[in-house]
């Protein structure tokens, strides 16, 4: 066989961001990428690219451009029907977030259009959401439930982001989100909520195969650390890892309890304790940060991102695209605000949207460019790395690659 037919795709005289290593952008000035069968072969200089992989079935001159990992939107909520701009503007006049939420907004008014919807309605209105994604370098996303809260509202909702994934070509990896919120019929009876989340739902959900992690909203105006720990326990049964959204508003020591299962991640963690911080680097569960839904809702309270640093947390970047608190679809602009408001440096922030997010969703196979790798691969019309987080929107990506297809747009 000849080195040519041995070889889909190979980009040339780029400037690659490899993130081999721990930190740092793995540099190559003079860099290619070589791709088979949806895999990387060759990611290093061009002086040591093999011979043949030049003449590959597509071959694409970089010149000079820069070549990442195609980027990682590990937290996301894009699969609900309807809109809560008016709720934006109540926060606008004063209205705080559990204001809002308790007047039976909120989540509760997402639900009902949710519910109301179908699967096709759904999948057309989240693909929509998803190509927005797509357009700004992102070729894996998770899509969590938790708009529906009954079964059949969960699993439409799982289906629909299933589909996505497909229409698209992209990775979708779907967390069931079942313990978001208390639903009407369910109203001040919230252990027997969390008793059907266990009991019906979980099950239901898992014998179809449609999660592939088990999520929950940790928080005084949700559910208590008790009740997600039951969650968890009856995902961990049914062999689902976890993750949380975890002290947001206010510390329940999410963090730590979403280390205690080995929690793939805690997200938001705005008020997450030292001791927290030191539970999740034991267990090796990832920080999320969601820096659109602390703009969104004006927060102050930073999360300890010198406690993660210093006990060596992975910090992931996601743009917790929802209808509510996060109505944020660049992941860009989210890596942006992570190094405004959260004083990351580029280097994180793209860590946060690569090798991180594949980590706080369990994955090993993608978010660097290395031999074996997915061939998930941004070439983008910048130089530099930072230019990522530099530059607020733009048309930046010139090209897509997923599973070494290149994408649409």
């Amino acid at each position: 066989m000849s080195d040519a037919a041995r070889f889909d795709l190979c980009l040339t005289h780029a400037r690659l961001s490899t993130l081999a290593g721990d930190a740092g952008y793995g540099l190559v000035e003079d860099g290619a990428v070589a791709c088979r069968g949806g895999r990387i072969v060759y990611a290093g200089p061009m002086r040591d690219l093999p011979a043949g992989a030049a003449e590959a079935a597509e071959t694409v001159d970089c010149r000079g451009a820069l070549v990442t990992p195609a980027l990682i939107d590990c937290h996301t909520h894009l699969v609900f029907a309807g809109d809560r701009a008016g709720e934006f503007e109540q926060r606008l006049e004063g209205a705080s977030y559990e204001d809002i939420a308790r007047a039976g907004g909120g989540i509760a008014s997402t639900v009902r259009a949710t519910r109301a919807a179908s699967e096709d309605e759904l999948v057309e209105i989240g693909l929509a959401r998803a190509r927005a994604l797509v357009r700004d370098g992102v070729a894996t996303i998770e899509i969590k439930s938790g708009y529906g809260l009954d079964v059949d509202s969960e699993l439409r909702m799982l289906r629909a982001a299933r589909r996505i994934g497909t229409a698209l070509g992209i990775g979708v990896r779907t967390t069931f989100l079942g313990a978001h919120a208390l639903p009407p019929e369910f109203a001040h009876r919230a252990d027997d909520y969390i008793d059907f989340v266990c009991n019906t739902m979980l099950p239901a959900v898992a014998a179809e195969g449609l999660a592939d992690a088990v999520d929950s909203f940790c928080e005084r105006i949700a559910f208590t650390p008790e009740q997600t720990a039951r969650v968890f326990e009856a995902a961990r049964a049914l062999g689902l890892p976890v993750k949380l959204h975890a002290d947001q508003l206010s510390d329940s020591g999410g963090g730590a309890l979403a280390a205690r299962f080995d929690g793939l991640s805690a997200d938001h963690v705005e008020y997450t304790s030292e001791d927290s911080v030191r539970a999740m680097a034991l267990r090796g569960t990832a920080a999320v940060l969601l820096p659109g839904a602390f703009l969104c809702l004006r927060e102050t309270r930073l999360p300890p991102i010198e406690a993660f640093r210093r006990h060596g947390v992975p910090m992931a970047v996601a743009t917790d695209a929802n209808p509510g608190t996060s109505p944020l679809l660049s992941l860009r602009l989210a890596m942006a605000l992570a190094c405004i408001q959260f004083r990351l440096t580029p280097e994180e922030a793209l860590r946060g949207a690569t090798v991180n997010a594949a980590r706080a969703l369990g994955l090993s196979d993608r978010g660097r460019l290395a031999p074996g790798l997915h061939a998930d691969v941004a070439i983008w019309n910048a130089e530099r790395p930072a230019e990522l987080c530099y530059w607020l929107g733009g048309d930046l990506l010139r090209a897509l690659y997923a599973g070494g297809r290149r994408l649409p747009g």
